[in-house]
């Protein structure tokens, strides 16, 4: 069965990802290819209840790191099974922002929790779903927290951590990256957004030539 392309985008807070997905969706579509764009937590009705909870709800102030844990991996094996998958198996080129890598940083590392339990969890939640490739927008935990900082607007739940929590996830993303280097991608975040949009589209028609020649 031909299979889409999965295409997954990492980083911390501030790192730019909105605007390269955008990019890249554009890209793709007018080479022909159906994107299917979609986030996490969210992405289903059931997922963006959840969102809603974890980030902007005053109930999720309260969440212990353990609840935060479950309710990720809910949202994401419903995105899964409900988005993902059906996608795939439709020849779609599916981009997410954010994937099972940021639960094992945000709560495996940034939350300290036990890294076994975090791999179990994710792996229950996505089965063999996992990205085709994932790029990691790496920038200083300094400098992302200066730009949340200088956002418009208030800032939800995540981006009110303090420095140290993205210090702690910059460093988790980082170890990931070197522990699957065959996966991940990892790019600069403070180059200009067409540099970025270019080495992403570079890294695709190379990795995966035979998808896009097709």
């Amino acid at each position: 069965m031909r299979r889409g392309l999965f295409v997954t985008f990492e980083g911390s807070e501030g790192c730019g990802k909105s605007t390269q997905i955008r990019l890249l969706a554009s890209w793709l579509r007018e080479r022909g290819h159906e994107a299917v764009l979609t986030r996490e937590p969210g992405g289903t009705p059931a997922g963006d209840a959840i969102r809603q909870l974890l980030q902007h709800a005053p109930e999720g102030h309260g969440l212990v790191p353990e609840a935060e844990l479950f309710l990720f991996a809910a949202s994401r094996a419903q995105l899964v099974r409900e988005v993902v998958r059906p996608a795939l198996a439709a020849d779609r080129v599916v981009i997410s922002d954010r994937f099972h890598d940021s639960t094992a940083v945000y709560q495996g590392v940034a939350r300290c929790l036990d890294p076994a339990m975090t791999r179990m969890v994710n792996g229950y939640a996505v089965g063999e779903t996992v990205p085709d490739v994932t790029f990691l927008l790496d920038m200083d935990a300094r400098e992302a927290f200066g730009r949340l900082h200088r956002r418009e607007g208030g800032r939800d739940r995540m981006e009110s951590e303090p420095l140290a929590f993205y210090e702690a996830v910059r460093d988790g993303y980082c170890r990931a990256a070197e522990a699957e280097p065959d996966r991940f991608a990892v790019l600069d975040a403070t180059l200009s957004e067409t540099e970025l949009s270019g080495c992403i589209r570079d890294i695709l028609l190379d990795r995966f030539h035979g998808f896009f020649s097709r």
